[in-house]
């Protein structure tokens, strides 16, 4: 497992962007990441294995801000 700085991840300031949400969208591998500026990025992951190392980083440092979304069944 790679070793990661949590101190890189820290606000310097309230004017700096930070992330406010994390929605993690199992069912099609995609990362929907929100702001404070109110930016949305999205995060398409082309393989499982490439999804679950960015789901591990996030497990690993998001807390309140990581959300899943419902699963859907076909």
């Amino acid at each position: 497992m790679t070793e990661r700085n949590r101190e890189n991840l820290y606000i310097k300031s309230d004017e700096e962007e930070y992330l406010t949400r994390c929605v993690v969208d199992t069912n099609s591998r995609r990362f929907y990441l929100y702001s404070s500026e109110g930016e949305t990025q999205i995060v398409n992951c082309e393989t499982p294995d490439q999804f679950m190392e960015i789901l591990e980083v996030c497990r690993e440092f998001l807390t309140d801000e990581l959300v899943y979304t419902e699963p859907k069944f076909s």
